[in-house]
């Protein structure tokens, strides 16, 4: 093994980062923790840039890559970073499209065209063109964060290249600029336009006269060497500049890697959307049945087929995608094809493919378009589950995506097969069958040389295995440093002349995205696990049992698929403060990837007292979003916790951590004179109160309730004879001390569902704001003492009921695993939210009849821990007519919200789904929100007071009647089961 060559005398960060300021090359960054978080991408290597660049405008990028060119700085283009074979990283100027340089220049529905700059996202174009029944035709599983321009370089292909080709095919012109900064226009050309432009002269004369001949010359080879079958991705595709291809110099520098030139915009073909779609899923006994079943599937030309195998399902862990795969047919593997077209015709097509699968165990037909959604679904998250194998072992790219002709499939892959075998190593098969593209993650062992040495084994072994079978090592995610120095086995040496060739003409300083595709970088060279690096001894206060007790392996965990820099909602949480900054430092990703380089301890080097990290961390909201969103799950509400909690052992804290940390504690003092409390925090004292509390001076401190839950219960008389038995009611503090009409509306649904309703002896706490803070040893003694006081009830099969699901899941998840005894997992096993014991445990019981509508706010925490489903049930049986808001966190997340430097963040996270929703809603409509953080954020951000399910449920018993005020004007004083629609509250 060894490391890349290093650029000799290169400028240090200092000298490029003050000239490329001096000129204005957009937003620069030369800090450590930037350089740091863009030293990776989704591939196996880690190279640090010397300086990252965030273009906004055109010019802004012609002056970065002179200015790179006069100091002999090479450039590397970045998109979303998502790419696995390493193109995305490189030692020079990382030039980041993505943040800025993402506009829709032109749209063009009559002439079916888009012009666009190269960091758009896939998504925002789809969803422009789908104003117009349009679309760009190719679709990688990462089309929600993926650019145009990263699809570009890599020539990308998704699950619909059947039907609409490679992103090649979808190309008609690019604007590039070379190194040396000649910007030009290429698409087709004829030859009379071929030769005007030589005659023309200059450097684009020039330019167009080499790559001419070089294709006059080889026509030949070019013919029989290259573009044999569609996913011939490796190397240049050179066969473009065929006469028959009418010398397409645009589509020869699509796959490029940018090694030729940088794009500067693209004009793209769309293509209609087929107005009604149709899901065969075909099960088979392996996978190498379902990839024999292939040839015959592609003649009832389905617009996608692909495949996946029971080592893949087995790794899902989300609720809603368990739900999906229970439902599929029986077998090991499985392929789903998919057609497009008339609805009157789709039936007796789906019906002739399934007839058509040879070997198949069972087949459906699906056309619920939910039910598809959540079976992509599982297909798109691949790339994530796959780096996880079901023991819990690491897997990893570097073989991920050979490709070979369909009709080999089935024998390739038996014979990859026996290659894994061989080696001893594993992997989860997926990918797009129907054109003979294959993905897969191995478990690699980087941690040893004796690892590295078998992965540079394998895959020179790979290689000649895919090139029997007249494939390519890379089928769509390029060739990069994983694969480039594999072409020697491939190609004929003449090739790989005229592959040198091709970048000398465009790039002949070798400035642009060195050591990929010609002149490559070795395999093994550069990667990101390096056995000869000594990682930081770390103990850690959190067990991560998943990752066995490594804090850097844990860390790893992100691969870099960056799910998490998904601006749109599609019913994911991840990750809000990202959805507002656009800024990689407050992506899941690049919190995992700055705490990963504090484990290596050579990049950012001062370990938990790390400033680059405390900052990266900062607008982490504590969500779990990403616990349950990344597909590798990834927790970095977690790491979070844990590093804080060292980072500021035997230091002050910031005031929040004593204000809102110790809220619980500072609450029960607070409620033995509520009336003085709430009088001094809305006084003319109040600045001064948030000053001193670290609390956003925008905020409004909510009132202390006159009197707490806890004290009305204990005084009360139960209501009714609990026949079903005893129920323990967990007693918040949040609830308790701001909102007890929340716990006495869930006090009369218990006892009306006949449960004889319990609190826990004493006062007691979760200690979830202790967690958030990172105060893990008060949070542990909390804990310990919780589980003590629930212990005895749940030995005796008493459910634990919470109603506020911040700290629900702080019983289910986070308590089990500060403490690690058998009795927190024997509380967690037991706790339940309202609507899952009335759902699943609550037999018999009819639920009252509400005619209503209402608009639903899933709490961040209950997404990532237990789902909507129970409450969806629940409110369908009430005869509620409920929406679910796709809105993600509300952007409070507990203290952060509060926290001074945070407002502005939070209300703009609130502002991009959920406030424009409770505002626009009519006001017959209840807004409902379990989570006391979005109740506040919605009251300080609206004009509506929104409700818990368990006011909405007891407004309509039969003993408790209360009117809904839906038309009513704002009243200043409700009863307590009342559910407000219209009023703002004195918080």
């Amino acid at each position: 093994m060894r490391t890349s060559a290093k650029t000799k005398d290169r400028p240090d960060t200092a000298e490029v980062t003050a000239s490329l300021s001096e000129v204005d090359c957009g937003e620069v960054a030369g800090d450590m923790r930037t350089r740091a978080q863009y030293s990776a991408d989704a591939s196996n290597y880690r190279r640090l840039p010397v300086a990252v660049v965030f273009p906004r405008t055109r010019q802004q990028v012609i002056d970065t890559v002179a200015v790179c060119r006069r100091l002999g700085v090479a450039i590397t283009c970045r998109g979303a970073g998502t790419s696995t074979s390493g193109q995305a990283v490189g030692e020079g100027v990382v030039l980041d499209f993505s943040r800025s340089y993402h506009r829709v220049l032109e749209l063009d529905p009559q002439a079916r065209t888009a012009r666009v700059e190269p960091g758009i996202v896939l998504d925002d174009l789809q969803r422009a063109a789908d104003d117009h029944g349009l679309r760009f035709g190719p679709d990688p599983s990462t089309h929600s964060r993926c650019t145009l321009g990263g699809m570009i370089g890599n020539n990308a292909c998704g699950s619909h290249s059947l039907a609409w080709g490679r992103t090649a095919e979808n190309v008609l012109e690019l604007e590039v600029l070379t190194y040396r900064g000649t910007v030009l226009t290429v698409g087709e050309m004829s030859a009379a336009e071929i030769d005007a432009a030589v005659a023309e002269g200059g450097e684009r004369g020039k330019l167009i006269a080499e790559l001419h001949g070089l294709a006059r010359d080889h026509l030949a080879l070019l013919r029989t060497e290259l573009g044999r079958f569609p996913r011939q991705v490796s190397g240049y595709p050179l066969e473009q500049l065929l006469p028959e291809r009418r010398f397409n110099l645009a589509r020869a520098l699509v796959g490029t890697e940018g090694t030729c030139a940088v794009v500067l915009s693209a004009k793209l073909r769309l293509v209609p959307t087929p107005p009604v779609r149709a899901l065969v899923v075909l099960g088979f006994d392996d996978a190498w049945a379902a990839a024999d079943a292939v040839p015959a599937l592609l003649e009832q030309h389905p617009i996608a087929l692909e495949g996946l195998d029971r080592a893949l399902t087995d790794l899902v862990t989300r609720p809603d995608g368990r739900a999906a795969i229970a439902t599929l047919p029986p077998g090991q593997a499985w392929l789903f094809a998919e057609l497009g077209g008339e609805a009157s015709d789709l039936p007796a097509r789906a019906q002739a493919l399934a007839a058509a699968a040879a070997g198949c165990t069972g087949a459906e037909i699906i056309t619920d378009t939910e039910r598809m959604t959540r079976l992509w679904r599982v297909r798109e998250d691949g790339a994530g589950l796959a780096t996880r194998l079901p023991d819990g072992s690491e897997a990893w790219p570097g073989w991920e995506d050979a490709a070979v002709p369909p009709a080999a499939l089935g024998a390739y892959l038996r014979e990859f097969t026996a290659l894994l075998d061989r080696h001893g190593l594993r992997g989860a098969v997926y990918g797009h069958f129907g054109e003979g593209c294959l993905h897969v993650r191995i478990d690699f062992d980087f941690d040893t040389e004796q690892g590295v040495g078998v992965f540079r084994r394998f895959v020179g072994e790979a290689a000649d295995l895919v090139t029997a079978h007249g494939g390519s090592p890379s089928g769509e995610h390029g060739d990069g440093q994983a694969r480039s120095a594999l072409l020697a086995r491939v190609y004929r040496p003449e090739v790989l002349t005229l592959f040198r060739r091709f970048k000398d003409a465009w790039d002949p300083d070798n400035g642009l995205n060195p050591g990929m595709v010609v002149r490559p970088l070795a395999v093994d060279a550069d990667l990101r696990v390096d056995p000869r690096r000594r990682p930081l001894p770390l103990t850690t206060v959190l067990p991560f049992h998943a990752d066995g007790g490594d804090f850097a392996k844990a860390t790893r965990r992100c691969v870099g698929v960056g799910k998490c820099r998904t601006t749109a909602h599609r019913g994911d949480v991840m990750c809000p403060s990202y959805r507002v900054t656009r800024d990689e430092k407050d992506s899941t990703r690049g919190r995992a990837r700055i705490l990963y380089e504090m484990t290596q301890g050579d990049v950012i080097t001062d370990g938990w007292r790390s400033a680059e990290v405390r900052d990266a961390l900062d607008l982490c909201l504590s969500c779990k979003g990403c616990s349950a969103d990344c597909p590798v799950g990834v927790d970095v509400a977690a790491y979070k916790s844990e590093f804080l909690h060292h980072h500021y052992r035997w230091r002050v804290r910031p005031a929040s951590h004593y204000s809102m940390g110790w809220l619980p504690l500072l609450s029960r003092v607070a409620a033995k004179l509520p009336g003085p409390v709430n009088r001094l925090t809305h006084s003319r004292l109040a600045p001064l109160v948030k000053r001193l509390g670290g609390i956003a001076a925008e905020r409004d401190i909510p009132r202390f309730a006159a009197t707490t839950f806890v004290d009305w219960f204990r005084a009360r008389r139960p209501g009714g004879p609990g026949e079903r038995g005893p129920v323990l009611l967990w007693v918040d503090s949040f609830n308790n001390h701001f909102s007890p009409e929340v716990l006495r509306a869930g006090v009369a649904v218990l006892e009306h569902a006949g449960y004889e309703v319990r609190v826990p002896d004493g006062t007691q706490c979760c200690g979830l704001t202790w967690i958030t803070t990172g105060q893990l040893g008060i949070a542990r003694r909390l804990a310990t003492r919780a589980v003590a006081a629930l212990r005895p009830s749940v030995e005796d099969g008493v459910p634990v009921v919470g109603l506020e699901p911040s700290c629900v899941a702080a019983l289910r998840t986070d308590v089990p695993d500060l403490l690690a005894t058998p009795a927190a997992r024997q509380v967690a096993a037991a706790t339940t939210t309202l609507a899952e014991l009335l759902v699943h445990r609550t037999e018999g019981w009819v639920p009252p009849r509400l005619a209503a509508r209402s608009l639903s706010q899933t709490h961040c925490h209950q997404h990532a821990t237990s789902g909507f489903d129970a409450d969806r049930i629940l409110l369908e049986r009430l005869g509620v007519a409920n929406t679910v808001l796709d809105s993600g966190c509300c952007g409070l997340a507990g203290n952060f919200g509060f926290e001074r430097g945070h407002y502005d963040v939070s209300v703009a996270a609130g502002e991009q789904v959920l406030l424009p929703a409770v505002r626009a809603a009519p006001l017959d409509t209840v807004v409902l929100a379990d989570g006391f953080s979005c109740r506040t954020q919605i009251a300080h951000g609206s004009e509506r007071v929104a409700a818990h399910l368990a006011q909405l449920i007891a407004s309509a018993l039969p003993d408790r009647p209360t009117e809904l005020p839906f038309t009513e004007p704002p009243r200043t004083e409700k009863p307590d089961t009342e559910i407000p629609t219209t009023e703002r509250p004195a918080t």
